[in-house]
């Protein structure tokens, strides 16, 4: 099942996916500039194979719910994000803030 959810922070609307796999959950939570992500995200590939796109996203691991991701730390983050003051160890939400 795929859920898709508008979110409302720090007064702006951001949307929250959702999709259930076996054994396993995508979780993303994302802005018109950038997005955060579980720990399914690659942030190598971003950076190295699609560096010239400057994606900007963060990956937090073992997230099991969007709340849980916006709350989380993120473990890493693109070189696009860090150019806006995005850095590992920021939680989610802040980041997400960030990008807005």
């Amino acid at each position: 099942m795929i859920e898709m959810k508008p979110l409302v922070l720090d007064g702006h609307q951001v949307t929250a996916i959702s999709v259930q796999l076996p054994k396993t959950n995508l979780l993303m939570v994302t802005t018109e500039r950038g997005y955060i992500m579980c720990g399914a995200l690659d942030v190598g590939l971003l950076n190295e194979r699609l560096a010239d796109r400057g994606i900007i996203a963060g990956r937090a691991l073992g997230v099991r719910t969007i709340e849980q991701l916006l709350e989380a730390p993120l473990e890493s983050v693109t070189v696009a994000a860090r150019e806006i003051g995005i850095e590992p160890g920021m939680k989610g939400k802040d980041a997400i803030i960030a990008m807005l």
